[in-house]
């Protein structure tokens, strides 16, 4: 309950990137430039994987969804962030925030998962290769795939429950430019200890331990390609998990940065900015990683080229 002298929040007023007020046309249209690009190079790994029938294989279908959770997560963010650029500010309903909070969280979950079971998949092609065919099939990629997606919902639907029961009294502004959960739990008056704790908890299990089950995968593989007699073996072999390693650091590493940094009250206007590693940077790169890197993909996206010209 809010007190005699307080008004009950309804609406969330996020400020964004005031601070920069005068660099915001340049912000516009940087941001915009990259949130069309990552959804144009995504479903462009999303087309290939689904029309080319020689990609149509374990690490390329685990990409796929990947692509479609950086371009689920990218959209939950950076259309709101660039109306806010451009008006400076945007008032949403605090209902409204809870659930970007939660769809936000939900993708990153999603994403966490889905890494690891490519980690998974690069380890039983280099470390088991002969029952890699047998171990890894359709239906078990499409059942990792569907439990990634319903475990990440089920996690936060727990604490989206107890986040809405939460009173918001008082101060309705957020200095950021989405509903993050450090700055909109922030806002509440009642007693946060309990939800933080059961956050920390989740958190345990949603990155920590897909992230220490990547380094133990790696750690196999790693071993396996050392052994291997053949240098040009070695590195026909690494090349084969050298763009989901990337991908790795990328992720993990932004991850890393935003949450194991020190409190939010200490930090907020520096984790606002470091946001955009999780937001932009990530999602903007991974088609670039695999495009670059990738020869199956680059041809398939060759021929994709050649048949439009």
């Amino acid at each position: 309950m809010c007190f005699e002298n307080e008004t009950r929040v309804t609406q969330i007023r996020m400020i964004g990137f005031q601070s920069l007020h005068k660099y915001k046309s340049l912000l516009f249209v940087v941001f915009l430039l990259a949130y069309l690009f990552i959804i144009g190079g995504n479903l462009l790994i999303i087309l290939i994987v689904t029309i080319f029938d020689h990609l149509k294989i374990p690490m390329y279908f685990f990409l796929k969804h990947l692509s479609i959770a950086d371009i689920l997560g990218t959209t939950s963010v950076v259309p709101m962030m660039l109306d806010i650029i451009f008006v400076e500010e945007v008032i949403l309903p605090l209902w409204g925030c809870l659930i970007q909070l939660y769809v936000i969280a939900i993708i990153a979950v999603s994403q966490c998962f889905i890494i690891a079971v490519m980690s998974y998949d690069r380890y039983l092609a280099i470390c088991q290769p002969l029952r890699y065919s047998s171990l890894m099939g359709p239906h078990l990629c499409l059942q990792l795939v569907i439990w990634s997606w319903l475990f990440s919902s089920m996690f936060m639907l727990s604490e989206f429950f107890v986040a809405i029961q939460l009173n918001f009294c008082g101060s309705n502004s957020i200095d950021h430019f989405f509903c993050d959960f450090g700055p909109t739990i922030a806002l509440a008056t009642s007693d946060t200890s309990s939800l933080f704790l059961q956050d920390l908890i989740i958190s345990s299990f949603t990155s920590w331990f897909p992230f220490s089950f990547i380094i133990v995968t790696y750690i196999c593989i790693f071993y396996t390609i050392l052994i291997i007699s053949s240098t040009h073996s070695r590195k026909k072999t690494f090349s084969t998990c050298s763009s989901h390693l990337i991908t790795v650091c990328m992720f993990f590493g932004a991850e890393i940065t935003i949450y194991a940094s020190p409190s939010y009250e200490n930090t907020s206007i520096i984790k606002k900015y470091i946001s955009l590693l999780f937001v932009i940077v990530t999602p903007f790169m991974n088609p670039i990683v695999y495009s670059l890197r990738n020869h199956e993909i680059k041809r398939a996206i060759q021929k994709i080229i050649s048949r439009c010209i």
